[in-house]
């Protein structure tokens, strides 16, 4: 049985809109949708502990959402996804389901379906309406709604812009003409 990368490609989604922003989530209607998968080169196993493995500008879509990255490893157990490990630069983008759209960028994803940890590394950035996250490592633990940051072992620091309501939905000011 091949692995299901829509789970862990909506998880990835939903863990960057909850990562600086409360209430918003990925667009629910998404994952009832096909997922797309595109990639130069595949090798998969068809055993229950197998994995696939993907690579070449590897593109994933799935309703409003989209994922690219250079490799894309589904590891499987017991016939189910467990893990999906994604690197060579990783960008997601999603509407969310109050129609706000959130970027994301990385080296590299690591997803444990098993523990629902998602982990962001290396250079990463996430952006929505709502305001900005970046760092080198973000972890999000999506049982507990935990997310956790820091700016890498090179003594680099995390960085969070988060906006007022009020100043999300001010129209910008009309320039008077002359």
């Amino acid at each position: 049985m091949s692995p299901r990368p829509a789970d862990f490609a909506a998880a990835l989604l939903a863990l960057a809109s909850l990562a600086f922003a409360a209430g918003a989530s990925a667009r629910t209607s998404d994952r009832n949708q096909p997922m797309d998968i595109e990639a130069a080169q595949s090798t998969c196993s068809l055993g229950a502990n197998d994995s696939c493995t993907l690579t070449g500008n590897v593109t994933m879509t799935q309703g409003s959402l989209r994922v690219v990255a250079a490799k894309a490893v589904i590891e499987q157990s017991g016939g189910d996804p467990s893990r999906a490990l994604l690197s060579g630069g990783v960008t997601l983008r999603q509407t969310l389901d109050d129609g706000n759209q959130i970027d994301a960028k990385a080296s590299n994803v690591d997803y444990n379906l098993r523990t629902e940890v998602v982990v962001f590394t290396g250079n990463v950035v996430i952006n929505q309406q709502r305001g900005s996250l970046s760092g080198q490592r973000v972890v999000y633990n999506m049982k507990t709604g935990q997310v956790e940051s820091g700016g890498g072992a090179g003594g680099g620091r995390v960085k969070m812009r988060i906006l007022p309501k009020s100043a999300q939905a001010q129209p910008a000011p009309a320039k008077a003409s002359n």
